[in-house]
């Protein structure tokens, strides 16, 4: 076998692709451009379409939420059509994975990105998109109901595992999507540790409210 043609080659390339496409950071990105300033410095400091809206820019928040999800969206789209149909599963799995960890740990920014959630609905909607729906849709209810939409973020990920589970079984050997699943709820989880801890003292600030 040619080693282009490796499996193993295949999905490391697909790995390395996708983290890099996941790690553009449109957030710091269009804010620079539209004059903003370096979003890095406001509010949360994050580079995400959330902290972007605290420039009070809803239009350049909304095209920050497209575009991060975009990138996600099409590393998935992109594994599966330069890999064969018997990697294609896996690869998109690698895909999601990697583009997550570039969003939320990019090397340009010292690996001091987001915290996935836009780019993590993004490669479900191209794995599942019943699911990414599923999710997209708790994502807003939560954030509405609440007025707060690192809570609304939580429990879409917090769900989206186990509606992929209940699609693709658990088995590693049926889909590797339910894992790919599992791991990045846990790395958004993760980013989101003191987001959790302002939601358990009542103070993490509402949508439109400056904040962390």
């Amino acid at each position: 076998m040619n080693l282009i043609e490796s499996p193993v080659t295949l999905l490391i390339g697909v790995a390395f692709l996708s983290y890099l496409l996941g790690s553009v950071p449109f957030g710091l990105v269009l804010t620079a451009l539209s004059g903003q300033g370096d979003i890095r410095q406001i509010g949360s400091g994050n580079i995400g379409a959330t902290n972007v809206l605290r420039t009070g820019n809803k239009k350049l928040a909304a095209l920050t939420l497209f575009l991060d999800g975009f990138k996600g969206a099409f590393a998935v789209l992109v594994a599966w059509v330069m890999t064969p149909p018997e990697l294609g599963d896996r690869a998109m799995a690698v895909a999601a994975i990697f583009a997550v960890v570039g969003h939320c740990y990019p090397v340009w920014l010292g690996f001091r990105g987001g915290k996935g959630v836009a780019t993590g609905l993004g490669v479900v909607l191209a794995m599942s998109p019943v699911v990414g729906l599923a999710c997209c849709l708790i994502w807003l209810v939560g954030a509405k109901i609440t007025r707060i939409s690192s809570a609304g973020a939580l429990l879409a990920f917090a769900c989206m595992p186990l509606m992929l589970f209940f699609l693709y079984g658990h088995s590693f050997t049926q889909s590797q999507k339910p894992l790919a699943g599992l791991f990045i709820a846990l790395v958004v989880i993760l980013r989101h540790g003191a987001n959790i801890a302002r939601l358990l003292k009542g103070t993490e600030p509402r949508i439109g409210q400056s904040g962390k």
